[in-house]
């Protein structure tokens, strides 16, 4: 049985540059970095125990070696307990954002990241 997503693996075209969005622009931090090869595996999260993580992996790289995959930005709802804190936050830092609005799960948001992948966030207890 399932008991939790573990981890999100997000295919970007240049690690670095979405490494320094996630951690300067969103907040994330850096739980473990490697290198295997051609393969190099960064992990991030949104806090210290998070409970779920992004890998963040190259794009090519993942392509030639399983061509099979769709490689697709996976649609990401994250949760905040302070929506306009993030929000002001994120605006701040020049991160593309949409309105502020009320659907019946509660208030959110979408922006995106330097490569334009679009993610949402939700206000969450």
């Amino acid at each position: 049985m399932f008991s939790k997503v573990g981890q999100i693996m997000l295919y970007v075209n240049d690690q670095d540059k979405a490494l320094q969005f996630w951690t300067e622009k969103a907040g994330f931090h850096v739980v473990s970095e490697e290198n295997s090869g051609d393969m190099r595996w960064i992990e991030i999260a949104p806090e210290e125990g998070a409970e779920t993580t992004l890998i963040l992996h190259d794009k090519e790289l993942i392509a030639k070696m399983s061509p099979e995959l769709n490689l697709g930005t996976p649609s990401l709802m994250f949760f905040t307990k302070d929506l306009n804190r993030l929000y002001s936050d994120l605006s701040s830092k020049q991160v593309t954002v949409g309105e502020l609005v009320t659907i019946p799960g509660g208030r959110v948001f979408n922006f995106a990241d330097d490569e334009n992948n679009y993610f949402a966030v939700m206000e969450k207890e």
